[in-house]
């Protein structure tokens, strides 16, 4: 266990902030966290310290605020949920990302955390993933989007949908602590998936079951396009 102890005893040496905003989809944030939560700092950051409300109702306490994280990011992280559309135009989550992304060494995000970033300029001409119903949104803010489970364009790195957390969270902590550490990280977790059904995305699970989960997301789609195209008229008028 020498590169765990030898990780517990650097945690403060890579500070992770997590953001987190009404509406997150909680596996996003959870998935990466326990991932990382070995072998860094992780803040889990809100507007304020009130709990936070994910959209399947479970709550989160924050660590600490947008006014009280330290400015010494290393990872800046945002997850996606059913909250993503309000939070694109949250002006106090929007300033905190625009601040602290300047200088983190990684801007990462999972499932529609990357809408989150692309609507405060963090991901202007970066390669980026996100859930599959949402990629075309990304174009609109500005970002070229990919569809993959993890896609690394320099210093972004994003993930897919959800599950695709954890597949991020590995990626992102070989590229801290590498590969060995992730390696033994998987082996803790014991992330071995084998899920019973061959369906994970619209590929596979052909036309009518997409139609079926696409009705099923009802305006959760609608809302952050509509999101991003008042964003891109504001910055056309400046």
């Amino acid at each position: 266990m020498e590169i765990i102890s030898d990780s517990f005893s650097q945690t403060r040496d890579i500070n992770v902030a997590m953001v987190m905003f009404p509406g997150f989809t909680l596996l996003d944030l959870v998935g990466p966290q326990t991932t990382l939560s070995f072998h860094t700092k992780v803040h889990l950051v809100a507007e304020t310290m009130d709990p936070v409300a994910s959209d399947s109702g479970a709550q989160l306490l924050p660590t600490c605020t947008f006014a009280t994280c330290p400015t010494d990011v290393d990872v800046l992280f945002v997850p996606g949920g059913f909250g993503t559309a309000d939070a694109m135009e949250h002006e106090a989550t929007i300033s905190f990302l625009r601040d602290r992304g300047a200088t983190a060494r990684f801007v990462a995000s999972v499932c529609t955390g990357s809408l989150i970033q692309a609507a405060a300029g963090l991901l202007d001409g970066y390669e980026a993933t996100t859930y599959w119903a949402h990629l075309d949104i990304l174009k609109i803010l500005g970002a070229k989007p990919v569809q993959q489970r993890v896609v690394i364009d320099r210093n972004r790195i994003s993930g897919g949908g959800v599950t695709a957390g954890i597949d991020f969270g590995l990626s992102l902590l070989a590229a801290l602590r590498g590969e060995e550490t992730a390696q033994v990280m998987q082996l803790l977790m014991e992330y071995d998936p084998a899920p019973p059904f061959n369906c994970g995305t619209p590929a596979s699970a052909g036309s009518a079951l997409t139609v079926l989960a696409t009705a099923a997301l009802g305006d959760a789609i609608e809302k952050p396009r509509a999101a991003a195209r008042r964003i891109r008229e504001r910055e056309s008028i400046r």
